[in-house]
C-alpha cells in the first residue's frame, strides 16, 4: 500500500477544488447551448471518457461485486439522478446570472450534511454543530425575509449534493466505478432526449465541425479529472483536511461571479453570507477540536 504523502495530497486536493471552482469559465464558454442539452452531452461524454479511464485505472472486482449485489444498481440509479439534477441546476445558475446563489449553496452543503446525518442516520449533533446549523438557518431566513422567497438555487444544490454524498457513503462502490455506472444508467435518458429533440444543436452533424463541439465533448474529462484528483488526494490526507479544502471551490465561484461576470452582491446577500461563514467557522473549529481529541 502506498505511503501517505501529505504534500502530494494537498496539491491534488487543491487541484480538484480549484477545477471545480473554475467550472463557470467552462460553462460560460458553451452558454449558447441550452442547459439541458449541456447535461445530456455531459452524461454521454462522461460515460465514454469514464469507461476509457476505468480501463487504465484498474479497480479489480468492481463489476463482479455489482453483479452479485444488483440492489446496488438501484442505489446508483438514484444517486445518478440526484447528481444529474445538481448538474442541471448548477449549469442553469451559471448561465443565468445566479452564480452568487450557486456559491452560497456549496457553502451551505457541509451544514446540510450535518443535518442529514442527524435526521437520516440518527447522529447526535454536538453543541457547536447546533450553533453552526442555527447560524446557517438564520442566514437563509434573513434572505427569505428580505427578498420574500427562498434562495432555491442554493438550497437545491446543497440538498441534492448532500443527499448524493449520503447515498454514495452508504453504497460500497468505489468512486470512479460508481460514477461510471451512474453515468451509464443515465445514458438511455440522454440518448432518448436527443432522439426526441432532433433540432437540438448537438443533434446536427454540422455542429460537430464547430469549436463549440470541442467544448461540449470536453464535458467528459472536465467532469472526471477533478474526481480523479480528489480520490487520489483522499488517500494522502485526512478526510477532515479535505473538508477544509472544499471551501476553495465556492470561494472561486463567488469571486468569478462578482469580479469577472459583474453579479451584484447586495447588502442582504452579504448578511446571509456572514451568517453562513460564521456557521462554517464554528463548524470547522468543532471538527478541528474533535480531531485533536481523537488523536
Amino acid at each position: 500500500m502506498q505511503a501517505a504523502n501529505p504534500r502530494r495530497g494537498y496539491i491534488l486536493g487543491l487541484s480538484a477544488y480549484t477545477i471545480w471552482g473554475l467550472f463557470p469559465l467552462y460553462f460560460k464558454a458553451i452558454a449558447e447551448v441550452p442547459s439541458v442539452e449541456i447535461i445530456v452531452n455531459r452524461v454521454l461524454w462522461s460515460a465514454l471518457f469514464g469507461s476509457l479511464l476505468l480501463m487504465v485505472w484498474k479497480h479489480p472486482g468492481w463489476w463482479r461485486e455489482l453483479r452479485e449485489n444488483p440492489q446496488r444498481l438501484a442505489v446508483l440509479a438514484v444517486s445518478g439522478s440526484l447528481i444529474a439534477g445538481n448538474w442541471l441546476v448548477y449549469v442553469w445558475a451559471v448561465n443565468n446570472g445566479r452564480m452568487v446563489e450557486a456559491s452560497l449553496g456549496y457553502y451551505i452543503n457541509p451544514l446540510v450534511n450535518v443535518l442529514l446525518g442527524m435526521v437520516l442516520l440518527g447522529e447526535r449533533l454536538r453543541r457547536l454543530q447546533w450553533l453552526a446549523v442555527a447560524l446557517a438557518a438564520t442566514g437563509v431566513a434573513q434572505q427569505v425575509w428580505h427578498f420574500g422567497s427562498l434562495p432555491w438555487v442554493s438550497l437545491v444544490l446543497a440538498l441534492t449534493f448532500g443527499c448524493y454524498g449520503l447515498i454514495r457513503k452508504k453504497a460500497p462502490v468505489a468512486a470512479l466505478p460508481g460514477l461510471v455506472v451512474e453515468t451509464w444508467l443515465l445514458v438511455p435518458l440522454a440518448a432518448g432526449w436527443l432522439l426526441l429533440n432532433p433540432i437540438a444543436r448537438s443533434a446536427q452533424p454540422e455542429f460537430w465541425t464547430t469549436s463549440q463541439a470541442i467544448w461540449l465533448a470536453a464535458a467528459g474529462p472536465v467532469t472526471l479529472v477533478p474526481l480523479v484528483c480528489f480520490n487520489a488526494a483522499a488517500r494522502h490526507l485526512p478526510y477532515t483536511t479535505l473538508g477544509f479544502l472544499q471551501y476553495v471551490a465556492p470561494t472561486l465561484v463567488l469571486a468569478l461571479a462578482v469580479l469577472v461576470y459583474g453579479e451584484q452582491l447586495t447588502t442582504a446577500t452579504l448578511i446571509t453570507f456572514a451568517f453562513i461563514w460564521s456557521g462554517l467557522a464554528i463548524y470547522s473549529v468543532d471538527a478541528w477540536l474533535t480531531m485533536r481529541r481523537r488523536t
